[in-house]
Order: structure tokens, then sequence, then C-alpha cells
């Protein structure tokens, strides 16, 4: 979808990106085979798997790494052959980045049982895991959310009842704060639907409405309303020039202190 009806705001602020690197053009006549999405490589002692996004709109050979691991992208008539090299060239970045998110995972997986705790709007909460023989369900209290589970009921089951009361909760808060600030703008609050992006915190589209990473349910509410703000302003400037930031600043005067609090907090919300 073209960038002048479609925006987001990234998640992260990735460390994980090495340097592009343009393509070569192959030979007149010289067709490159067709690259599978996912492929692997040695890289030292270690097999590593990366994604492939190769297509005609891009002009460079680039390289990030996220939660998903390594992302390749790569212009349409680059050969496999460029692009492991690329890959090789890169091989001591490649694996000092897998490894570090491969940590930063494993300390943000939560496993739910009764006692855990969890950031709900900047705050830590206990949740608190009670049987039943009837239908589950939850229910909220001031310091604490009260899990009504079947005894047969594992962490897996917990967290997947925790993550589902979390994202209604967030549905209701980020529809209220985006009519909020629509109000402000004159405007009717857009359709919003909640997100699960790895690596946005919001998205907005003229013909569907903003999208909302349900996530931000873990950060204090100002963070949040950030996100909604700006969001709300693509619909009246679809890209960030000096408007865009103005109508921003106009609704949410704190937006670079909001921004870069953002960039810090995303790689460290917790795991369900």
């Amino acid at each position: 979808m073209s960038m002048d009806f479609f925006q987001q705001l990234s998640l992260f602020s990735v460390p994980g990106r090495a340097p592009d690197r343009p393509a070569t053009t192959p030979a007149p006549g010289q067709t490159p085979p067709k690259a599978p999405r996912q492929r692997h490589l040695h890289l030292g002692n270690q097999i590593v798997a990366y994604t492939l996004r190769q297509g005609q709109g891009r002009r460079r050979l680039s390289m990030t790494i996220d939660e998903r691991g390594l992302i390749v992208g790569a212009p349409a008539r680059t050969t496999l052959a460029e692009i492991d090299g690329f890959i090789h060239a890169h091989a001591a970045w490649v694996l000092a980045k897998l490894a570090e998110y491969t940590e930063r995972h494993a300390r943000r997986h939560l496993t739910i049982r009764d006692g855990s705790h969890i950031p709900l709007l900047g705050n830590d909460i206990a949740v608190r895991i009670a049987i039943t023989s009837g239908r589950m369900r939850a229910h909220w209290h001031d310091e604490h959310v009260l899990l009504e589970v079947r005894a047969e009921a594992g962490c897996d089951e917990h967290a997947a009842m925790l993550r589902r009361v979390l994202q209604r909760r967030a549905l209701a808060l980020f529809a209220e704060r985006s009519a909020h600030y629509a109000r402000r703008m004159g405007r009717l609050p857009p359709p919003l639907a909640l997100s699960n992006a790895r690596t946005r915190w919001g998205s907005c589209s003229l013909k569907s409405g903003i999208r909302i990473n349900w996530r931000l349910i873990h950060l204090p509410l100002e963070l949040i309303d950030y996100v909604i703000v700006h969001e709300l302003a693509h619909l009246v400037e679809m890209n960030h020039g000096a408007r865009f930031w103005e109508l921003v600043g106009s609704l949410y005067p704190d937006w670079q202190d909001a921004r870069d609090e953002l960039r810090q907090r995303g790689g460290k919300l917790p795991i369900l």
C-alpha cells in the first residue's frame, strides 16, 4: 500500500540494523533464481535462519534483526549468492544481535502462576488464580486481577486467558482516549482495532481507521495517549512533515519525551 495512504509508528528503536549496501546488477540475460521466503546459511559454527524479502521496490540490500529473527531485504534481481555474501560480510554483527535478542526474549517471557505480577498502565499488579468448576472468567480489583480457571488448566492457558482480558481492557480504554482526542480535533472518532504487531505501536489507514498495539496497556496512560494522537494526526497529515508534528504538538505538547520513552521501552514489554 502506498505510504501516502498508510502510516505506521515503530514500536522499537531497533539497534539491530546493519549497514545497507547497494545491490549489483546481474549481467544482461542473467536471470537470478527466485528465492524462497525462508532460507538458512552457516555463519561460523551456527546455522542461521533468515526471512528474505525481495521485490522491485527495494533498491539496496539491508538487514534487520528483531523478535522475528534476521530479516533481509533485497532488490528483485539480486542473486542468492549476493544475498548470502552480504550476510557473511556482517556475520559478527548478525550473531551478536541474534544472541542479544534471544536473551532479551527469555527475560521478557512471563509464566503466569498465582502470585505473578504484570505491568498495567505503568504499575505492577498481581495475578491471582482461583480454581472453579464453572465458567472461566476474570475479575478486576484495585491491585490485582483474579482469574477463575479450571483445575486442569496450565500456565499456557492462564497466559492466554490473561492476554484476552488485557486485550478487552485495552480496546475499551483506547477507544475512549481516541474519542477524546478526536473531539479535540473536531472529528468523529475513526474505526479503531487492536494490533498484535511485533514492531509497530500503531498504524493508520484512511480507509480502515487506526490500529493500536494492545501491549500499550502495559505502559502509562500518557504514552498510550501519544500513540493515539500520533495515529489520529495521520488522518489529517499522512506524512511526518512539519505540519504533522505541529498538529501532534497542539494535542500532545510533550510528544518528544513520549517518543523517546517509547523507544526505550519497546524491547522491554512482557511476553505472554
